[in-house]
């Protein structure tokens, strides 16, 4: 199949499958797995942290940094199209007690540093506690600028917030910009990196943070019933994702620029060019054109795509140039039938 539905669907290397079936393992609970260990001290020097927690997945590891950062009755500040408020089932406000404070994202994904400075609630009992600031890089497949980033941190640093980075997909944005990840990291107190999207690894994210907060979030992840035990399997193919995967991104930037040209060139379907940053497409569909019926006759010939009047589309290491000639092959020939 070709799968444009996400970067999640990638299927793991083949080194992976080889880490998997020679990986060291313990008990990561109690702190004795050693392929897990090597994970977390590898990242932590990487990205320049005292410490990191290798999670079950990015939700995970986005709601233990907000459980670690804030307590009950707290609010965190984010963007409205933020990854930990709309996607992830409340579970800050769920299972954490904290109150979410979206504000209205720009084009470009980033938040009015005037709209976050007006949202700080005073210290007054009749307000949440304002702690966090949480920004998300990429945002839409959008490169949040690394201006904005430093504006976003000291305003943080003035108002005595804490600044968390949902890094889901933090390379992308670094490949895109050919600048090392942590010159986008440098500017956070924790951020959360997606191994499992377009890096590759089966299962996983990594939560980086100082050791006060790393411990809290270690805490957390047990009362979530996130203790993995021989966790080391799954840690093992996570140490490639972050070793060999990051560069290899530059291919998935380019198919999806030759996805959004191709389908650009085809009518009933519009393309913002200037919102292609990465690896993501938004189509626009007409009206005329049954989307749904369209995917139903696709995934016959063996291309899945989520339905709707905006189609997004997403290449990763599983879609080749070839199979993006394919795909508009297919619907170029779909299209003509009616």
């Amino acid at each position: 199949m070709i799968d444009f539905r996400s970067d999640t669907v990638t299927k793991p290397t083949a080194a992976m499958r080889s880490a998997i079936s020679q990986a060291e393992v313990g008990d990561d609970v109690y702190g004795d797995d050693p392929s897990v260990n090597y994970l977390e001290d590898m990242a932590a020097e990487m990205f320049g942290y005292d410490n990191a927690l290798f999670t079950s997945s990015g939700t995970q590891a986005n709601l233990l940094a907000l459980m670690a950062h804030c307590e009950r009755g707290d609010e965190y500040l984010c963007g409205q199209q933020a990854h930990n408020y709309k996607f992830e089932g409340g579970g800050a406000a769920v299972l954490g007690s904290i109150q979410p404070q979206p504000l209205t994202n720009q084009a470009d994904g980033s938040i009015l540093l005037s709209d976050i400075e007006a949202a700080i609630k005073p210290d007054d009992i009749h307000f949440a506690r304002t702690r966090l600031l949480s920004l998300e890089n990429t945002i839409g497949g959008k490169i949040v600028p690394q201006t904005y980033l430093a504006q976003a941190q000291a305003l943080a640093f003035e108002r005595g917030l804490k600044i968390h980075l949902d890094g889901a997909r933090v390379a992308n944005a670094a490949v895109a910009q050919n600048i090392p990840m942590t010159e986008i990291t440098q500017y956070f107190d924790s951020v959360s990196i997606c191994l499992s999207k377009g890096l590759c690894a089966p299962v996983g994210s990594i939560l980086l943070g100082d050791e006060r907060l790393i411990t809290k979030a270690r805490r957390w992840r047990k009362v979530l019933g996130g203790g993995m035990r021989q966790a080391g399997i799954l840690a093992s193919a996570a140490t490639l994702a972050l070793t060999e995967q990051v560069e290899r991104l530059a291919e998935d930037h380019d198919n999806a620029a030759l996805l959004a040209n191709e389908l650009a060139n085809i009518e009933g379907f519009s393309v913002d060019m200037s919102q292609v940053q990465t690896n993501m497409v938004f189509a626009q569909v007409s009206d005329d054109i049954d989307v749904k019926a369209l995917a139903v006759d696709l995934k016959a010939k063996g291309i899945l795509l989520s339905p709707g009047k905006t189609i997004r589309l997403v290449t990763h290491a599983d879609i080749s140039r070839a199979d993006i000639v394919r795909f508009i092959s297919e619907l170029k020939g779909l299209l003509s039938r009616g």
